[in-house]
C-alpha cells in the first residue's frame, strides 16, 4: 500500500525559511512524479512544485518561484520542499502527492494526482 507522510511544518515569520519533507513507501519510489500543493481556508487545493523521477526536471507555481526549492532524494524515498522568504500569503496546508501515471511530463491539476499525503500546516505570521 503506498503511503506518503510529510513532516517539517510549523508557524515561521515573514521572511523565513521552513524545509518539508515527504517519504513514501508501497513502491519503487524513483519511478513516479512527485509533486506539492497546499490548500488555505476556503480556497481550492493549488499546485506549488512537481519534481520528475531522476530529479532534473522541476516546475514550479509562478506565485513561488524564486522562493521555493524541490529536490528529491530517490535512495531516502523522499521528496523536499524548501521554502525561503516566506510571505503570509504561503499560509495553507502542504500536501505532497504522486501521480502514477507519468513519466515524462508533469501534471499541475490536483485531480491528475492518485496518491496524497495527509498534509502539514505551515502558518506564516506578518
Amino acid at each position: 500500500q503506498v503511503q506518503l507522510v510529510e513532516s517539517g511544518g510549523g508557524l515561521v515569520q515573514a521572511g523565513g525559511s521552513l524545509r518539508l519533507s515527504c517519504a513514501t513507501s508501497g513502491h519503487t519510489f524513483s519511478t513516479y512524479v512527485r509533486a506539492w500543493f497546499r490548500q488555505a481556508p476556503g480556497k481550492e487545493r493549488e499546485f506549488v512544485a512537481a519534481v520528475m523521477s531522476n530529479g532534473g526536471i522541476t516546475v514550479l507555481a509562478n506565485s513561488v518561484k524564486g522562493r521555493f526549492t524541490i529536490s528529491r532524494d530517490n535512495a531516502k524515498n523522499t521528496v523536499y520542499i524548501q521554502m525561503n522568504s516566506l510571505k503570509p500569503e504561503d499560509t495553507a496546508v502542504y500536501y505532497c502527492a504522486e501521480d502514477h501515471r507519468r513519466r515524462f511530463s508533469i501534471a499541475t491539476s490536483a485531480s491528475e494526482y492518485q496518491y496524497w499525503g495527509q498534509g502539514t500546516q505551515v502558518t506564516v505570521s506578518s
